[in-house]
């Protein structure tokens, strides 16, 4: 009896089971078709129930804080942005304390207070303190792996750099930030998105044009919901562009 007893404290001191290998391959092949709104929310269910049953599992946890910054960069009003941007932030960081040795918690909670700043205007978010917040997980998850997710850190780094306002504007840190990735991954179509906008910003229309024709003429089968997205963004990017070509 007594080692039964034993038995059962320790399991209850336990963390709730952790998802098996085949049920984040599943929800991961759920992720891959996010494009669709239908599959989003069967895979944000599908999250939440697993993570009431284990809250502390990282590979739960950094796969809701992807979704919710999925959510927070897709949203089209400041409202919505704000709150999936502050849901990612803070799922980003449950997985960093979770295991603060791997990339994914230290980025996607840089990148939900990216969004989160966005909503709320950079100059609301330099008052609240959030650069230092945003920098110290970004700046871990470079040091962890800058290649990640085709280049994701550098490139939201860059972008970093671009919305600051004056003085603290770096639009040539910017555009290095943005080739450094391009480099590696001359595929990725949200960098060339954001080096057209970086271009631009420049007064260097020309080259903007040239690197905006490359988000259309790129192929999206690295990841078609991302790719499919940055197509769909990038119309605006080139509307701008254009007119300063006039």
């Amino acid at each position: 009896m007594r080692s039964i007893a034993l038995a059962l404290v320790l399991l209850m001191a336990l963390p709730g089971l952790a998802a098996t290998p085949d049920e984040l391959s599943a929800m991961d092949a759920l992720y891959a078709k996010r494009a669709d709104g239908a599959v989003v929310k069967q895979l944000g269910e599908t999250l939440n129930k697993a993570l009431q049953a284990a809250p502390e599992d990282f590979e739960l946890l950094w796969r809701s804080a992807r979704l919710l910054q999925w959510q927070a960069d897709g949203a089209t009003d400041a409202k919505t942005k704000k709150s999936f941007g502050k849901q990612a932030w803070e799922m980003g960081d449950r997985a960093r304390k979770a295991a603060p040795g791997r990339v994914e918690g230290h980025y996607f909670s840089a990148a939900g207070i990216g969004s989160y700043s966005q909503a709320v205007g950079i100059l609301t978010a330099l008052g609240e303190g959030l650069e230092g917040k945003y920098n110290e997980r970004l700046d871990t998850a470079i040091k962890l792996d800058s290649g990640y997710d085709f280049g994701a850190p550098l490139l939201i780094k860059g972008r970093y750099y671009y919305e600051l306002p004056w003085p603290k504007r770096d639009l040539q840190k910017s555009g290095a930030l943005y080739l450094k990735v391009l480099a590696a991954h001359p595929g990725n179509l949200r960098a060339w998105m954001f080096l057209a906008d970086t271009l631009l910003a420049k007064g260097e229309e020309k080259k903007a044009h040239e690197a905006i024709l490359k988000v259309f003429e790129g192929s999206v089968a690295y990841d078609p919901a991302e790719g499919q997205r940055v197509q769909a963004q990038a119309k605006a990017v080139r509307a701008r562009i254009e007119e300063k070509l006039k």
